[in-house]
């Protein structure tokens, strides 16, 4: 069997400028990253209408079975575009930390990728490099104003900006530095996040236009000052040169399918310790280039999804068309106790204890939400017909349709079928809807989203989140949407409780704000903002020969 990277290597791809044609774009409106990449000038898109309809993909809670959300995405793209449909699919970026780490690549998977995969997965155009830069000037900025004699009386003790780099290192999680001296900068305590999970990434990919992402890094909050007031990117002057690394950063990336469809692959942040949405831009200019606009959110649907909905939505004037849940008969099996080794036997019983998982996801999407929903289960070779025809039969229950995806071993013919579901379902009416109020206080914000999407009894919090929520209120931080940094396993903030908890609370242990973002930050039970590589890395797999070819990666 080949592997996703010797399937990429062998496709023939198409110049990057023919993609753009197939977009109405001209050369003069996309800016060359060799012959395959491109990035799409803003000025190709003004006075464009936004006239596509905006399909989301989102899965159940992920296993280690897989589920295959990317690669259903670029599938399902590429089986519209068999349709003779004019569709965009819009991705976020790989990071490198899970390239180099446990997961691999993000490219999608088997014939259904995003390509060239070597490059997208490893630098691609530098945006998150730019992004790392932007972040990093900015915590320079605040060390040296502090070292400068500290005119805005910073309290070293009240510093929540952290540096970051684009890799998982749990080394960086906890640090002290400024210790070479009275030259060496100012003593203090200091840490990294992981770049995906930086505000930065989450103000590029909220903003719509260079003003408002120079604005956003104006209001980002890096320290408080002795009286407890915050000081800003803006009051330390840095939004200008921030927004200089980011120019080029806030172009969205042009590339195609294994099928050959435009993709724009745009912005990366987590979804289950940020946002978890391919940038804000990208999007609005799949929705003015294509028909049909096929895009992603991270994890699962009561991570990526619900911000996706409750966070990208809101903010930018968003209202999707269709939804689509992807699962696998082996990940639900996982979810009803059956160990990975054993889900390759046929097992009612453990899909059947299995499926409250996926059939609370679909819940959430269409009664919390009010939007149309099909299942997508990416088929494998072990499924029975008996098993695939009881997560038929507890879908329909729900109202909801269940379509096979054979897209990894087809491609684009794998999607069709869920293809002309997804066209079906883009022409029926919804009542789209958030799934709370911003305009409620933090607290009842955290526990409509832990009530209503995980379906849990309530939260817990711990002293320090009760007063930095007080503090947040006091400032007038409050009114703003939330975003939830929970472990991406479960519904609850436990890994281990598989499949649909019921009775749990979850412990909100601290609270933050991203002021630039716009939204406030919660997290929940032991989940970290810079992530650690396993005991075997991908990346002890990776390697380059003489002549510059990739291999090992996935």
């Amino acid at each position: 069997m080949k592997t996703d990277i010797e399937i990429a290597q062998e496709a023939k791809l198409e110049h990057i400028k023919d993609i753009a044609a197939k977009l109405g774009l001209r050369e003069e409106d996309i800016e060359y990253y060799g012959k395959y990449k491109a990035k799409i000038e803003p000025f190709a898109l003004e006075g464009k209408p936004e006239r596509g309809k905006l399909i989301l993909v989102t899965a159940i809670t992920p296993t280690p079975a897989g589920e295959g959300k990317t690669t259903t995405t670029i599938g399902l793209a590429d089986g519209l575009a068999r349709l003779r449909k004019k569709v965009v699919v819009a991705l976020r970026e790989p990071s490198l930390g899970p390239v180099f780490g446990v997961k691999g690549g993000a490219a999608g998977g088997g014939y259904a990728q995003v390509v060239p995969m070597e490059d997208i997965n490893l630098h691609f155009t530098g945006d998150f490099h730019a992004i790392g830069a932007a972040n990093n000037l900015l915590a320079a900025m605040l060390d040296n104003h502090i070292f400068q004699g500290n005119e805005l009386d910073i309290d070293p003790e009240r510093i929540p900006w952290h540096r970051c780099v684009d890799m998982n290192d749990r080394q960086l999680r906890y640090l002290e530095d400024g210790l070479g001296g009275p030259k060496s900068g100012v003593p203090r305590r200091d840490s990294f996040d992981i770049t995906v999970a930086s505000e930065v990434m989450a103000v590029l990919c909220l903003a719509t236009s260079l003003e408002d992402l120079k604005a956003r890094l104006s209001r980002i909050v890096v320290a408080y000052n002795r009286k407890g007031e915050p000081v800003t990117a803006g009051d330390l002057k840095a939004a200008g040169a921030m927004c200089a690394l980011l120019k080029d950063a806030m172009k969205p990336n042009l590339v195609q399918t294994l099928g050959g469809t435009p993709a724009l692959v745009h912005g990366g942040p987590f979804a289950n310790i940020a946002h978890g949405c391919n940038s804000v831009v990208a999007t609005r200019a799949a929705l003015k280039l294509g028909d049909y606009v096929v895009t992603e959110a991270g994890f699962g649907a009561d991570l990526g999804a619900e911000k996706f909905l409750d966070i990208k939505c809101r903010f930018a004037g968003l209202k999707p068309a269709a939804v689509v849940i992807v699962a696998t008969v082996r990940a639900l099996k996982m979810h009803g106790g059956l160990p990975k080794t054993e889900l390759g036997s046929e097992d009612l019983g453990a899909l059947e204890r299995g499926l409250p998982n996926l059939l609370r996801h679909v819940s959430n999407i269409k009664n919390v939400y009010g939007l149309p929903a099909v299942v997508a289960v990416n088929r494998f070779p072990t499924d029975t017909d008996a098993e695939i025809a009881l997560v038929i039969e507890k879908c329909k229950e729900l109202g909801v349709n269940v379509r096979l995806s054979t897209v990894w071993a087809e491609g684009g013919k794998g999607g069709e079928a869920l293809a002309e579901e997804v066209v079906r379902l883009c022409e029926e009416k919804s009542d789209f809807r958030f799934c709370y109020d911003e305009k409620l206080p933090i607290k009842e914000k955290i526990e409509a989203v832990v009530t209503k999407i995980y379906g849990g009894d309530g939260v817990e919090y711990t002293p320090e989140a009760e007063e930095q929520i007080a503090t947040l209120e006091r400032l007038g931080f409050g009114k703003t949407p939330i975003c939830m940094a929970k472990t991406q396993y479960s519904f609850s903030d436990d890994a281990a409780k598989l499949g649909a908890p019921e009775h749990f609370t979850v412990t909100v242990r601290s609270v933050k704000i991203s002021a630039g973002a716009g939204f406030v930050v919660v997290l929940t039970g032991n989940i970290m903002t810079m992530p650690g590589l396993p005991k075997k890395p991908a990346a002890e797999n990776i390697d380059v020969d003489a002549n510059g070819n990739i291999t090992g990666l996935f």
